[in-house]
C-alpha cells in the first residue's frame, strides 16, 4: 500500500506529480530560488524536535502536483481532495497558482507563476503534514483491516464510536478533537511559514488574490479578507480555492483560536504547546492536568468526551 501511491493520485487523473525534491529541482533549473523552502524546512526541524518530534516525514514521501490537463486548473493547500494520508503515509499537494498545462512542453517544467508564493505554499503544506505524520497512532485488526484506534488525542472505538462528536454547523466555538488538532497542526505551520516570510524579507503582494494567499499562509488574515468581495479576480478555480480557503479559516482555525481564548486566556501559547506534545506523544497525561489545574477535575473529558461513546455498539451480541 505504501509503495504504491496510484490510489491517491488517481483521484486528481487530471494532474501530474512529481516528488518534491525532483519538483524543487526542476524550479531551481527554470531559475527559481527555493532557499526560502529550506530555510523553512530548517526552521521546522528545530521547532518539532522541541516538542518531541524526532522525525520529519520524508521529503520524498511528499508529491506536487504542477501540470495539469484541465484547463484553469489552480492549486495550492485548499485544493481539494489533497493532503496527508496515514494508511499510505504520503502527502499529496498541489503546487499553488495557475497549474501549467501538461500539453505544453515548452512548459512543462516552467516556475510557478508566483514563485515566493508557490514556495510559502509549499513549506506550509509540509510543515502541517509532517504533524499529522508524527502523529501518535495506534492500530488494531478488525475483520483483517487495520482500524485506526488513536489518532493524536483523538480516540475512536473499533465500533465506530468517535471520542467527541462533530461541531454543529457555523458555531464559532469547538468540542471536536479533530477541529482542535487540525488547528493545532495549521497554527504552528503558519508560524513557521510567517517566520520563514519575515526572515527572507518578503512582502506582501500587491494583487488582491495574491494578498490573500499570502495572508493565509502566514496566519495573518483579517477579518475583511474572508467576507470581502474579491470582485473580478474571483473567477474560475480560483473562485473556488477563495471559498475553500475562507471555510477552512472559519471552520478551523478561527474555532481552534477561540479554543486557546476560552480555556487558556493569557495561556494561549502555553495550551498550544502541550496540545501539539500530546499530539505528538498520544499522552494525555500533562494536558488533562493542566487543564485540570485551571478548569477543575475532568476538564478533558468533560470538554470533549461525547454520550456516544460508551454507548453499546448496534448489533453486538451478549
Amino acid at each position: 500500500m505504501r509503495a504504491d501511491s496510484s490510489e491517491l493520485t488517481a483521484r486528481h487523473p487530471d494532474h501530474t506529480f512529481r516528488s518534491a525534491p525532483d519538483r524543487l529541482t526542476q524550479w531551481q533549473a527554470s531559475g527559481v530560488d527555493t532557499a526560502v523552502f529550506h530555510s523553512g524546512l530548517y526552521a521546522a526541524r528545530c521547532r518539532y524536535a522541541e516538542l518531541g518530534l524526532s522525525q520529519m516525514m520524508p521529503l520524498d514521501r511528499v508529491l506536487v502536483g504542477a501540470e495539469s490537463a484541465r484547463a484553469g486548473a489552480f492549486g495550492g493547500f485548499h485544493h481539494p481532495d489533497q493532503g496527508y494520508r496515514h494508511l499510505q503515509m504520503l502527502s499529496v499537494v498541489t503546487m499553488y497558482g495557475p497549474m501549467q498545462h501538461a500539453s505544453t512542453p515548452a512548459r512543462q517544467h516552467a516556475s510557478p507563476q508566483r514563485p515566493e508564493l508557490a514556495l510559502l505554499d509549499l513549506l506550509r503544506a509540509y510543515a502541517h503534514d509532517c504533524l499529522h505524520y508524527g502523529s501518535r497512532r495506534r492500530y488494531v485488526d478488525v475483520g483483517g483491516k487495520p482500524t485506526r484506534t488513536q489518532y493524536g488525542i483523538n480516540f475512536r472505538r473499533t465500533t465506530g464510536q468517535s471520542y467527541s462528536a462533530a461541531d454543529p454547523q457555523g458555531t464559532p466555538h469547538t468540542r471536536n478533537l479533530g477541529v482542535v488538532m487540525e488547528g493545532a497542526c495549521d497554527r504552528e505551520a503558519r508560524r513557521i511559514t510567517r517566520e520563514t516570510a519575515a526572515r527572507a524579507g518578503m512582502r506582501e503582494p500587491d494583487h488582491v488574490l495574491g494578498r490573500l494567499a499570502f495572508r493565509d499562509t502566514t496566519g495573518t488574515l483579517s477579518k475583511e479578507d474572508v467576507t470581502a468581495d474579491l470582485g473580478e479576480e474571483r473567477t474560475g478555480e480560483a473562485a473556488h480555492y477563495v471559498g475553500a480557503l475562507r471555510r477552512y479559516e472559519a471552520g478551523v482555525n478561527h474555532r481552534y483560536a477561540a479554543f486557546l481564548a476560552e480555556f487558556a486566556p493569557g495561556e494561549e501559547e502555553d495550551l498550544h504547546d502541550l496540545l501539539l506534545n500530546a499530539v505528538i506523544s498520544g499522552d494525555v497525561r500533562g494536558l488533562s492536568a493542566w487543564l485540570d489545574a485551571r478548569h477543575g477535575p475532568g476538564t478533558f473529558a468533560g470538554a470533549f468526551l461525547t454520550g456516544a461513546y460508551f454507548a453499546p455498539a448496534l448489533g453486538l451480541s451478549a
